[in-house]
């Protein structure tokens, strides 16, 4: 009787385990994204900004562009808290922005 009681409550935390393991797993890596989405967003407002303002008039723009006019405050990773390479850059395809980091 004691065994099976062993057996049953070590099914059960198995079972809990395997459930809650990849659940926390993916509620951290969503929101991870949502932090990285955030900022690429910003950097990529920033960058149409810009064009609009007719300041960049090249299909690519690098951050130290948009922080030397003042368009954009330095942005940092926000996972590692480290400030993204100046020369990353933000890349104009007719309507469609696309944000590139250089390491």
């Amino acid at each position: 009787m004691n065994t099976n009681k062993i057996t049953i409550i070590g099914t059960v935390i198995v079972i809990i385990l395997i459930i809650l393991i990849p659940t926390i797993y993916g509620v951290h890596k969503n929101y991870q994204d949502n932090l990285y989405k955030v900022v690429e967003e910003k950097i990529i407002a920033a960058a149409k900004q810009c064009y609009l303002d007719n300041v960049c008039v090249d299909i690519e723009v690098n951050l130290a562009f948009l922080y030397e006019h003042h368009y954009l405050e330095r942005q940092s990773d926000p996972v590692t808290k480290e400030y993204y390479n100046n020369l990353s850059y933000v890349r104009r395809d007719g309507n469609k922005y696309s944000f590139y980091v250089v390491e």
